[in-house]
């Protein structure tokens, strides 16, 4: 409450919007909030979600990346034809398709330090130069099916997790959290700083397992939780435990707050961007994969259509901020459950895809309108 008076929302905007989304299309249609929709819209979810974790990190620095939709989809044609027409073994043509996404965005941040040309820019360029190499990968066919019993294929499309399994896991989960933030509360109280009491850390850890149980129960009603779903849960945890518990994660708020003060502070900012864009553009190689995997196949449209834009608006619709050094890796997933659930209520509704396009966009405003109206509040309350 302290922080909302302050102007620093957070995810409560999103988390509003999207229960208000799914109250209205529940109505609509009661179909869309039943367990095996819900199970599509995860799985769904995964490959643009991965994309967006990408893109929360470079808004993070303040900076952009309009090509992640051009590099998914050259990524998907590199996995495609190597694995089914080079004869790669498919974990080479995996990895290859990863080192790929590393190199291109080691080559964003070169020219991003060394000659100060603008991200916006060189990332343009970028989207026009790997769709065409995309083309060129795929050849004159246009499109090459991946074979339904690899096992890439069978992990985006058939895998699920076992019931009891799930359940292990959300337990383990709640676990590792109550011990992590018992030993940050008892490490500020060895400092003599203000800590959170025993009662709070157990009431958090209860609101954390009902958070968690209660939708895998209602998964496990029909196929469970994905394993693909999974992947890109543990990538949003494993980013969000980077960025807010490493001193590689605060050089990145530290540059995305001001670049100047970070450093003046002695910290190493071209490694930051370095580093921010070689993820970026890693995390839109995997998604890629991921694409590709639940297609069992890439095409000339791989990363095309409203790949690259809704990247984008997944990361800002979940609340990370176009000014830069604020945000969360949680805004990945808010954002993009946010918009499959408006793709998937229209589609249950049968309504031209105009409507979602339209809709996506009006929601986009809207974030972008509350960031700016949050940043004036947090100045007013000196907290910008």
């Amino acid at each position: 409450m302290a922080r909302i008076r302050g102007g620093d929302l957070g995810a409560l905007p999103v988390v509003v919007g999207l229960i208000i989304i799914w109250a209205v299309f529940q109505m609509l249609n009661p179909v869309f909030l039943s367990s095996t929709n819900l199970v599509n819209l995860s799985m769904q979810c995964a490959a643009v979600g991965t994309i967006a974790l990408g893109i929360v990190l470079v808004l993070l620095l303040g900076e952009i990346d309009l090509s992640v939709g051009s590099v998914s989809g050259l990524a998907s044609a590199v996995l495609a034809v190597g694995f089914v027409q080079w004869g790669w073994p498919l974990i080479g043509a995996v990895l290859a398709a990863l080192a790929l996404g590393a190199v291109i965005g080691l080559f964003y941040g070169f020219l991003y330090t060394r000659f100060g040309v603008p991200s916006f820019v060189i990332t343009l360029a970028g989207l026009l130069g790997f769709l065409g190499l995309q083309l060129l990968v795929l050849g004159k066919t246009g499109s090459v099916n991946i074979p339904f019993d690899s096992w890439i294929v069978r992990f985006a499309q058939q895998m699920f997790l076992p019931e009891w399994l799930s359940y292990v896991l959300v337990l383990l989960t709640v676990l590792v959290f109550g011990w992590q933030t018992w030993f940050h509360a008892h490490r500020r109280a060895a400092a003599n700083l203000s800590h959170l009491s025993t009662s709070s850390i157990l009431l958090r850890c209860v609101g954390l397992l009902v958070v968690l149980a209660v939708p895998t129960w209602y998964l496990n009603r029909s196929r469970g939780v994905g394993l693909m779903f999974l992947l890109f849960l543990v990538l949003v945890v494993l980013m969000n435990f980077l960025l807010t518990r490493t001193r590689w994660g605060r050089a990145v708020f530290a540059v995305g707050g001001s670049v100047e003060a970070a450093r003046r502070s002695g910290l190493r900012v071209r490694r930051v961007y370095l580093s921010v864009f070689i993820l970026c553009s890693t995390f839109a190689a995997l998604g890629g994969i991921l694409a590709a995997a639940r297609l069992a196949a890439a095409n000339q449209s791989s990363g095309g259509g409203d790949t690259n834009l809704n990247a984008i608006a997944a990361a800002v619709i979940g609340g990370t901020s176009l000014f830069g050094g604020r945000g969360s890796a949680y805004s990945a997933l808010l954002g993009i459950v946010v918009i499959q659930s408006i793709s998937s209520g229209l589609t249950l509704l049968s309504l031209d895809a105009s409507v979602r396009y339209m809709i996506t966009g009006a929601v986009l405003l809207l974030a972008v309108i509350i960031d700016s109206l949050s940043r004036r509040s947090r100045q007013a309350a000196g907290r910008a």
